[in-house]
């Protein structure tokens, strides 16, 4: 997996970059919300590989909070890297916070390539859980915390939906601050 690629921008164009990196030139897809934002000649993107039968993309992101989004979306049936990258680059990581939370399917359907039904898988999947800036603090910080947790979990090979429940549950007990390596130590002890 390549994490990210640091380097001078060769080329800038609104759906794609190029990285010169130790000589060799990444071609990277961005969302308009990366383009907007790239200003200096040496850049850093988090990146994440996609690889399929036919290629391998690379999709980058100025902000890691945007690429988590990406990841969060890809995961969704229906929603593929060119489309969550339609998302990202339709909406603002705010806007598309707030569209999920308030159950904004005709917010969706606005984004060019989303129907009714996708819409309404991504925000069944992605309510309460969306990543962002924006929602971790609006969520009082245990938005992201949670988030994070679950991903985490997720990550080790458990199952997504039972993390989600044992997650809630420590947080809603907790009393005062907890770490995310706490979550996640406690869920693991739960087994």
């Amino acid at each position: 997996m390549i994490a990210f690629v640091s380097g001078k921008l060769a080329h800038k164009a609104p759906a794609y970059v190029i990285i010169e990196a130790n000589g060799i030139g990444y071609q990277i897809k961005i969302s308009l919300n990366t383009y907007s934002q790239l200003k200096t000649e040496n850049v850093k993107l988090h990146t994440y590989l996609m690889i399929k039968d036919e290629a391998h993309e690379l999709y980058g992101f100025l902000e890691n909070s945007e690429k988590r989004q990406f990841q969060q979306m890809i995961g969704i049936s229906g929603v593929g890297g060119n489309t969550a990258l339609t998302i990202l680059s339709s909406t603002t990581p705010k806007e598309l916070f707030q569209i999920i939370e308030t159950d904004n399917i005709a917010g969706l359907k606005r984004i060019k390539g989303i129907g009714p039904k996708t819409a309404g898988r991504i925000i069944l999947k992605q309510k309460g859980t969306l990543v962002t800036e924006v929602g971790e603090a609006g969520a009082g910080g245990m938005g992201g915390l949670r988030t994070e947790a679950i991903a985490a979990l997720t990550a080790l090979g458990l199952p997504k939906n039972s993390m989600e429940k044992k997650v809630d549950q420590i947080l809603k007990k907790a009393e005062g601050e907890m770490t995310v390596e706490q979550v996640i130590k406690e869920a693991l002890r739960q087994g």
